[in-house]
């Protein structure tokens, strides 16, 4: 998995110089350990473009990385709805491809690190949007089935600098995590849609 470091490094402290002043940080003061190798803090192409313009890159730009992205998304044919309740525990759970979890463990999504998810939650993040009564607006359907598979999956190919992390491409969550977060947003039992 790609870091995000340099670029939320710059977003919260732009004091601290340029890119490269952040990536020699984080060359410096990162070591690997476990599972968590240094190449976390190598910037594939996107992230690199998303840092150097602030995540505002040129229209054209931002369409061509999109596209690339997009090649990356598998979505599996039939049903994409899994367990919400499922769902529910890998959103709330923050576990995931840190240097003591065990390679190739299932991670959790740590959803609500930035999205409110049910109008009950007490404690939830603010960077993405509120995701309450998402199914109630949008339906189940297929297609929308589809696309939030999609944007769990590789949320970049939709939005090439978004802050949320491509959770499938990268492992982080597998094809069935992915389909019990599809049923979260989804399923109108799911308390995101109550």
């Amino acid at each position: 998995m790609k870091s995000l470091l340099p670029v939320l490094a710059l977003l919260a402290f732009p004091s601290l110089g340029t890119a490269q002043d952040v990536d020699a940080a984080l060359k410096r003061d990162f070591h690997a350990r476990g599972q968590a190798t240094m190449d976390r803090i190598a910037q594939d192409r996107l992230q690199k473009v998303c840092t150097e313009t602030h995540d505002n890159p040129p229209a054209d730009v931002a369409k061509s990385i999109e596209a690339e992205q997009m090649k990356t998304v598998v979505v599996p044919a039939g049903n994409l709805m899994g367990d919400w309740k499922r769902g529910e525990r890998i959103a709330q759970g923050g576990r995931g491809l840190t240097w003591n979890d065990k390679p190739g463990a299932a991670g959790d999504g740590s959803c609500y690190n930035c999205h409110r998810l049910s109008p009950t939650e007490l404690s939830y993040g603010t960077i993405g949007p509120s995701l309450t009564g998402f199914g109630k607006a949008r339906g189940g359907g297929e297609d929308v089935q589809r696309y939030v598979y999609g944007k769990i999956f590789n949320a970049k190919a939709y939005n090439a600098c978004s802050q949320m992390p491509r959770l499938g491409l990268s492992g982080t969550l597998t094809e069935e995590q992915i389909k019990d977060l599809v049923a979260l947003l989804l399923d109108p039992a799911s308390p995101v849609n109550k």
